[in-house]
């Protein structure tokens, strides 16, 4: 009798198992994987500008991982999505607009971004970022980004504002605007892999 029950528990498992097999189409595994592997591409990694400015203030600079990429994201309140212009591109040496001075980043390549937003009140001066240019950003912990390794300050000069972002290798970005803020991605590599 102990045997049989063996056998008869065996052979509800094996029906089990395949009619759970049976009940999932045969694309969905292929379909889900190809979905959760897949990056967008074709982002480049020349320089990136848009036209326009604001006299609102950058109160704001942040970052987020992704699975396929960092992203940096300025904030400035108030300017909607006209008025926000930028300029990223990938530079040998970060200078500071204005005193030419060399900001040092870490990584092995470096973005320079340029928002066309000051850093500070237009009518009082006073700062709406408080921080000292070559230093990091406030906020900011990059421990554990795949492809972030520095973000530094470089200052706010005749209503533009410069920040160096250093990334591990010189790696495909976009940059977009959103509704009060321009946004950076830089992907992890250039095959569109996670």
């Amino acid at each position: 009798m102990g045997r049989n029950r063996t056998a008869w528990v065996t052979t509800v498992a094996l029906m089990a198992a395949t009619l759970g097999v049976a009940a999932v189409p045969a694309g969905a595994t292929t379909a889900t994987t190809t979905q959760t592997t897949a990056c967008p591409t074709g982002w480049g990694s020349l320089a990136k500008t848009r036209s326009a400015a604001t006299s609102e203030s950058v109160t704001n600079i942040r970052t987020g991982r992704h699975a396929c990429f960092d992203r940096m994201v300025v904030d400035v309140p108030g300017a909607g999505t006209r008025g926000l212009g930028y300029s990223v591109r990938y530079v040998s040496r970060l200078y500071q607009d204005g005193s030419g001075n060399y900001i040092p980043v870490g990584g092995g390549a470096v973005l320079e971004v340029r928002v066309a937003a000051p850093a500070y009140d237009p009518d009082t001066g006073q700062p709406t970022y408080p921080v000292r240019a070559g230093q990091r950003l406030k906020g900011v912990d990059l421990t554990g980004y795949r492809t972030f390794r520095d973000a530094r300050f470089a200052g706010s000069f005749e209503g533009d504002t410069q920040i160096g972002l250093g990334v591990r290798a010189r790696l495909p970005f976009r940059v977009w605007v959103a509704t009060d803020r321009v946004v950076v991605d830089v992907a992890h590599n250039w095959t569109g892999a996670r």
